[in-house]
């Protein structure tokens, strides 16, 4: 037994080895690469440059940040609050007939791949948006759409992390609630759902991360213009969006201005989690 318990350490230390040096690896290789490309086009002109024009040497990818950031937001805004309602219906107040059948569903789409989400986009949205809108000169690939999509997109992820950190909550919070005289519906959303912030804060990050690196569905929506953004209906380019649009055919400072693009993506997912790591600190502390 204690052969079995001694190789399973060294396999989980292995395990966890190589992963830190897999990440190590990226991180050498983002930074070596891209580091000096931000070096040689000039960091303000980099970031703060509103024209991406490669062939005339114009490597600004403001309009791709605040697209990214844009289109994230809408994300959020949409699949956030529907995410944590859906997962505190199906730990809390969902019945169990409906619950064999909503489970499934949400793993569903959770395998489903990117590129299906893309057509989905394509088919569906952008033609409703392009219909509905029309008055507005919406073409339908636009950052609504993107925003919509990836709000979908996000929803399996937020459900699945959110209604696990809710059944993980102790029972005791649910009936002292119920003891102090409140009823089932304020119990949960007083009492449960505080005590299990924590993890639902996870998700929610977790989701932001997937929607601020999806690529192909994005791509087929959000209209892929790498132009300042001009409003909700209009076509925007995310930084993912520029780099698997351009680097097939990239060379020289072109395609080292891309890898660049890749490392302000990676510094932006690692500001994302060291503000969750921070929020769960002070929640920690408060409590």
């Amino acid at each position: 037994m204690k052969v079995k318990e001694k190789v399973m350490e060294i396999v989980f230390l292995v395990a966890a080895c190589v992963s830190i040096l897999a990440v190590l690896l990226i991180c050498v290789f983002l930074f070596s690469s891209g580091i000096p490309a931000i070096g040689k086009i000039g960091p303000l002109n980099f970031l703060g440059g509103t024209v991406w024009k490669p062939s005339n040497n114009l490597f600004g990818i403001l309009p791709m940040i605040l697209g990214s950031i844009y289109v994230t937001a809408g994300a959020i805004i949409i699949g956030v609050p529907i995410g944590i309602f859906m997962a505190v219906f199906m730990a809390r107040f969902c019945p169990g007939s409906l619950y064999k059948i909503l489970k499934p569903a949400v793993e569903l789409l959770a395998g489903i791949p990117s590129i299906v989400y893309g057509f989905f986009g394509m088919e569906v949205l952008v033609p409703l948006l392009r219909n509905t809108f029309a008055a507005f000169n919406c073409k339908g690939n636009s950052m609504l759409a993107a925003s919509i999509l990836l709000g979908i997109m996000i929803l399996p992820t937020i459900i699945g992390v959110s209604e696990s950190a809710i059944r993980a909550v102790p029972n005791s919070y649910y009936e002292g609630s119920l003891a102090l005289g409140a009823d089932h519906e304020r119990s949960v959303f007083f009492a449960v759902l505080p005590a299990a912030k924590s993890g639902i804060l996870a998700g929610v990050v977790l989701g932001i991360g997937r929607a601020i690196g999806e690529t192909m569905a994005v791509v087929m929506v959000a209209g892929n213009q790498p132009r300042m953004p001009q409003g909700i209906l209009k076509g925007v380019r995310t930084m993912t969006a520029n780099i698997v649009t351009e680097m097939g055919y990239a060379t020289g400072l072109h395609r080292e201005a891309l890898i660049a693009t890749a490392v302000v993506l990676f510094i932006f997912i690692l500001i994302i989690n060291l503000s969750l790591s921070l929020l769960n600190r002070r929640a920690e502390h408060a409590n």
